[in-house]
C-alpha cells in the first residue's frame, strides 16, 4: 500500500527534498539560537580543518566532528519543535525528550573537543 502523504517519485522527489532542506536549514538558522551559535563555530573550525596540517583521515575525523554537532542540533530542534507543537504545557514526558536531546548535542560537542584534541595534539 501506498501512502497518501508520499509525494512524487524520481528525480522531482530528489529535487523537492532539496529544497525542504534548504527550508529547514533557513528555519533553523531564523529561530533556533544554539543552531546560530553551531553554525558559527562550523564556520570557523570547517575552514580551519583544511588548512591546518594533517592526514586525510585527520581532516575527516576534524571535518565530521564538527558535522555531527550540526546535524545532532538539527535533530533536537526538531525534537523541541515537536514537542511544543503537541503542548506548551509543562510536563514531565515533553521535559525529558528535550532533556535527552540536549545531552545529545552535549555529548557530541564532547566528542567534537576530544577529536580536535587528539588530532592536533595526540
Amino acid at each position: 500500500m501506498k501512502s497518501p502523504h508520499k509525494g512524487q517519485a524520481g528525480l522531482r522527489r530528489l529535487i523537492n527534498a532539496f529544497g525542504y532542506s534548504m527550508h529547514g536549514f533557513k528555519d533553523a538558522f531564523e529561530h533556533e539560537h544554539a543552531f546560530r551559535q553551531e553554525a558559527m563555530l562550523a564556520a570557523v573550525l570547517l575552514p580551519l580543518a583544511f588548512v591546518l596540517e594533517g592526514s586525510g583521515i585527520g581532516r575527516a575525523l576534524l571535518v565530521g566532528s564538527v558535522l555531527l554537532v550540526v546535524l545532532v542540533e538539527l535533530l533536537n530542534s526538531a525534537i523541541e519543535a515537536t514537542v511544543d507543537r503537541i503542548s506548551l504545557e509543562n510536563h514531565i514526558l515533553a521535559k525529558r525528550a528535550k532533556d535527552i536531546g540536549s545531552a545529545a548535542v552535549l555529548l557530541s560537542l564532547v566528542n567534537l573537543a576530544a577529536i580536535w584534541g587528539l588530532v592536533l595534539f595526540g
